[in-house]
C-alpha cells in the first residue's frame, strides 16, 4: 500500500501541474488577443530637414542662397555700424587715447631696463620706475641739446648757401632752356610778396595757434610721463583690475592674450629701435663723410623717422637729400640719394625680415591702411602709433584663436 500511495501522489502533482500550465497559456492568449484587439498608433511623420534653420513656412519658400545672403549682409552692416561707432570715439577721445598709447609704447621700451633694477638690483618698483623715467628724460634732453646746438650753429652757414642757390635757381632759369626773362622772375616774387601781405592775419592766427599748441604739447608730455610711470609700476595690476570685470570663463584667455599682446609690442619696440639706429648710423656716417652740415641733426631725423614705417624712412631721406643739395651741390646730393636709397633697400630686405620679421608678422598691406587710419585720425603721432597696435590686436586675436576652447557637444 505504501509503494501505490506514492505513486498515485506523483500522478496527482503532474496533473496539477499540467492544469497550472494550461491556465497560463489560456491567460497569455487572452492578453494577446487583447492587444491585438488596440489599434497601433499613427506613425510620426518624419520631420522636413531641407528648412531647418527657418522659423515659418513662409522663411522655408525663400531660395537658400538668399537667405544665406541676408544673414551675411545684417551680420557684415552690424560689424561695419560698430567700427564705425569705434572710430567716433576713437576721434572723439584721442586727446586721451594718444598719451596712453605714446606711454604704452615708452613702457615697453623701458620694460628691459625696469627689469634689471627690479631682479638684480632689487629696487622697489616706484623707485626702479622713477630711474628709469628720469635716466629717458636726461638722454632725449641730452640729444635735443646736441641737435639744437649743432642747428644753431650752422644755421647762418646753411642760410647763406640757401640763398647762393636760390640766386643760382634765378640765373638757370633765365639762361636755361626754360628762358624766362627777368619781368616775369619779378612777377612771380611780386605775387609772392602780396601772397604774403594778404595772409599776414592768417600767419598770425597761426603763431598765435602755435604758441597755443605749445602749451598743450607741454601738457600732454606731463601726462605722458606720469602715465608712464605708472604703467611701468603697475601695468600688470592694472590689466588685471581691467580684465576683472570681464565673464569669469573669459578673463584667463583674455589676459594670456595681453601678456602675449604686451610681449609683442615689446619685442616690436625693441626692433624698431635697432632698425632705427642701423639706419642712422649709416646715413649719418655718409652724411658725416661727405662733409655735409647737419650730419647729426640729420641723422637724429632719421632715427626718428624709423619709427613711422616706409613713410618715415622716405620723407627724413628726402631731407637729407635737399640738406646735402644746398650745402655741397648736386655731386653730393646725388651721392647721399644713392646712400639713402642703399640703406632703405637693406632695411626693407636684411633688417626688417631678420629682425622684425621675428617680432611680429604683418602684412606690408596693412602696415599702409594702418598707417594712413592713423593719419587721418590724429596725424603724425597716429601713424607712429598705428604699426604697433595693429601688431598688438594681430597677437591677441590670433592667441585667442589658436588656444580657444571648443563646447562640448550633447547627442
Amino acid at each position: 500500500m505504501g509503494r501505490f500511495d506514492t505513486v498515485r501522489a506523483g500522478l496527482r502533482r503532474a496533473y496539477l501541474q499540467r492544469l497550472e500550465a494550461a491556465k497560463a497559456e489560456r491567460e497569455a492568449a487572452a492578453a494577446a488577443a487583447e492587444q491585438a484587439a488596440v489599434p497601433d498608433p499613427p506613425p510620426e511623420p518624419e520631420p522636413d530637414l531641407s528648412h531647418t534653420t527657418t522659423t515659418s513656412r513662409d522663411d522655408a519658400e525663400v531660395p537658400h542662397g538668399l537667405r544665406i545672403a541676408a544673414a551675411w549682409s545684417w551680420r557684415l552692416l552690424i560689424l561695419i555700424a560698430a567700427g564705425a561707432v569705434l572710430l567716433w570715439l576713437v576721434g572723439r577721445l584721442k586727446t586721451v587715447l594718444i598719451p596712453l598709447s605714446i606711454s604704452l609704447l615708452l613702457s615697453a621700451l623701458l620694460a628691459p631696463v625696469m627689469g634689471v633694477l627690479r631682479r638684480r638690483v632689487k629696487l622697489p618698483p616706484s623707485l626702479a620706475a622713477f630711474v628709469v623715467l628720469i635716466a629717458g628724460l636726461a638722454t632725449v634732453a641730452g640729444v635735443l641739446t646736441l641737435v639744437i646746438s649743432e642747428f644753431v650753429d650752422g644755421f647762418p652757414a646753411l642760410s647763406d648757401k640757401a640763398s647762393i642757390g636760390v640766386q643760382q635757381i634765378q640765373t638757370w632759369l633765365t639762361t636755361g632752356p626754360l628762358h624766362l626773362s627777368g619781368r616775369q622772375l619779378d612777377a612771380t616774387f611780386d605775387a609772392a610778396t602780396t601772397w604774403l601781405s594778404d595772409n599776414r592775419g592768417s600767419l598770425t592766427d597761426s603763431a598765435v595757434n602755435t604758441a597755443t599748441a605749445t602749451v598743450e604739447f607741454l601738457a600732454l608730455m606731463l601726462l605722458i610721463l606720469f602715465v608712464t610711470f605708472f604703467f611701468m609700476r603697475d601695468g600688470k595690476r592694472i590689466w588685471y583690475f581691467l580684465t576683472g570685470i570681464l565673464p569669469t570663463p573669459a578673463r584667463d584667455p583674455i589676459r594670456r592674450a595681453g601678456e602675449a599682446s604686451w610681449h609683442t609690442l615689446v619685442a616690436y619696440v625693441r626692433a624698431t629701435v635697432l632698425v632705427a639706429f642701423i639706419d642712422a648710423l649709416g646715413i649719418g656716417l655718409l652724411l658725416f663723410f661727405l662733409n655735409v652740415d647737419f650730419w647729426f641733426p640729420l641723422a637724429t631725423l632719421v632715427f626718428l623717422g624709423a619709427f613711422v614705417p616706409i613713410v618715415g624712412a622716405t620723407v627724413s631721406g628726402a631731407v637729407a637729400v635737399l640738406v646735402a643739395l644746398v650745402d655741397e651741390g648736386a655731386i653730393t646730393a646725388l651721392v647721399v640719394l644713392i646712400g639713402v636709397i642703399a640703406v632703405q633697400q637693406l632695411e626693407g630686405h636684411v633688417l626688417q625680415p631678420l629682425i622684425m620679421g621675428r617680432a611680429v608678422s604683418v602684412h606690408p598691406l596693412a602696415v599702409i591702411v594702418a598707417i594712413a587710419t592713423g593719419v587721418v585720425l590724429a596725424g603724425i603721432i597716429g601713424a607712429l602709433v598705428a604699426v604697433p597696435l595693429v601688431a598688438v590686436l594681430n597677437t591677441g586675436i590670433r592667441h585667442l584663436v589658436e588656444h580657444r576652447r571648443e563646447p562640448l557637444r550633447t547627442r
